[in-house]
């Protein structure tokens, strides 16, 4: 599946940026999807999931309640909204998905990546 992420930029602190994920695979929809980030020198990192159907959704602690995760089956695309913004979420944002029959917060369990987008907060 081929996965195309956009939306990143540079905002302020306390600021909101939407990422979104598109792909125009039909099989996308039937997929879970994960946002991960990975800022410099750091590891990838879980953001958020969501379930194919959309039901079941994960937050990293680090986004709880500042981040929403939907998607759109019939758009077949996956975003993520992101308010309160903060420097420490600077990053490169990816999008994946697994063929996994759960989500799953693991890096390991994606199987197909984005190319990425830059997320950069100032101070």
């Amino acid at each position: 599946v081929q996965l195309q992420a956009s939306g990143g930029g540079l905002v302020q602190a306390g600021g909101s940026l939407r990422l979104s994920c598109a792909s125009s695979g039909r099989t996308f929809r039937t997929y879970n999807t994960g946002w991960f980030r990975q800022a410099p020198g750091r590891e990838r990192e879980i953001v958020s999931t969501i379930s194919a159907t959309g039901i079941s959704t994960y937050y990293a602690d680090s986004v709880e309640g500042r981040f929403t995760i939907s998607r759109d089956n019939a758009k077949n695309t996956v975003d993520l909204q992101m308010n309160s913004l903060k420097p420490e979420d600077t990053a490169v944002y990816y999008c994946a998905v697994t063929r996994k029959p759960f989500t799953t917060i693991r890096v390991r369990d994606y199987d197909d990546w984005g190319q990425g987008t830059l997320v950069t907060v100032s101070s």
